[in-house]
């Protein structure tokens, strides 16, 4: 079967709003590394990315039934289950354990390839076929982002950056899934779904694994608690909607602006360092996405 693309562009004031609720949402995706890095300090990995997705099925059940969402389709099914598998199990669950060996900085900066993931995966579905100067662009800035990563970590790689590149796979399965999906589904909708999909499998491994103990202090709740509103639930309330709007390509590569933002949050939350040289990747990567907003993405 034939794939059709419209090579009609996006409006500009649709693509200036896809492109600001996509920062916003990186904004608040940007904090995640961090309070995770701060909440498994007290709470298992297991139970983190459990308890989280859990806790944001309960929040995703209250708007469906707020705004008496019917069911979605039988057709939405799978792409829901990809959802649930790659961004709600998939890459908590890795990020959280690898978290537990590398400061948060570090895996901010491996999680900076997921844009460049994100459009092959989208690509490769046939959802969208970016332009070649597009491509240009995605592989440049996530050459910048891996460089910077390289320079950071001493030259090698970590044990744990196998965990973190799965993480990156499957996010990005999720993301483009979530974002095809979120044009007819709805972006608020698409991650409520998926969430509760997923609450019949969590719920049963959570109650098997157990609370955690009394020790574990108020900063690791609060990081806990914001894990599972903020990164769980109103960030892809605004990044589905972004990549619904704008398409997955382009709106995903606003994300290459992510490893900076977490690191400012790591310097501000975790004390981790912030140089000079910070800055100026910053700087350059955010050139890059500025000029890939130029490139031509043709939309199926």
């Amino acid at each position: 079967m034939s794939v059709a693309f419209c090579s009609r562009p996006v409006a500009p004031s649709t693509d200036g709003r896809a492109m600001l609720l996509g920062l916003c949402a990186v904004a608040l995706f940007s904090l995640t590394l961090p309070f995770t890095r701060m909440a498994v300090g007290d709470l298992d990995p297991l139970f983190l990315a459990l308890g989280r997705a859990v806790g944001a099925a309960v929040l995703a059940a209250a708007w469906l039934a707020w705004k008496r969402s019917p069911l979605p389709p039988r057709a939405a099914l799978l792409p829901l289950s990809l959802v649930a598998g790659g961004c709600i199990v998939g890459y908590p669950l890795l990020t959280s354990i690898a978290l537990r060996s590398v400061p948060a900085a570090h895996g901010a900066m491996l999680v900076g390839v997921l844009p460049l993931a994100t459009t092959l995966y989208a690509a490769a579905r046939g959802f969208e076929r970016p332009s070649r100067g597009f491509w240009g662009m995605a592989l440049l800035g996530s050459c910048l982002v891996v460089v910077f990563a390289l320079v950071e970590g001493g030259g090698g790689l970590h044990a744990a950056d196998l965990l973190l590149f799965a993480a990156v796979l499957l996010a990005a399965m999720g993301y483009a899934e979530g974002g095809r999906l979120s044009r007819s589904l709805g972006g608020p909708q698409t991650i409520c779904w998926a969430l509760l999909l997923a609450a019949p499998v969590l719920l049963p491994v959570l109650a098997w694994h157990g609370l955690p103990g009394v020790g574990v202090g108020a900063r690791s709740w609060f990081a806990f608690g914001y894990v599972t509103v903020m990164s769980t639930v109103v960030g892809f309330f605004l990044w589905y909607r972004a990549l619904a709007l704008g398409g997955v390509a382009r709106v995903g590569q606003v994300q290459l602006l992510q490893p900076f933002l977490s690191l400012l949050g790591a310097a501000l939350l975790l004390g981790e360092a912030l140089t000079l040289g910070n800055c100026l990747f910053a700087i350059a990567v955010a050139a890059v996405v500025f000029a890939g907003r130029r490139m031509a993405v043709h939309r199926q």
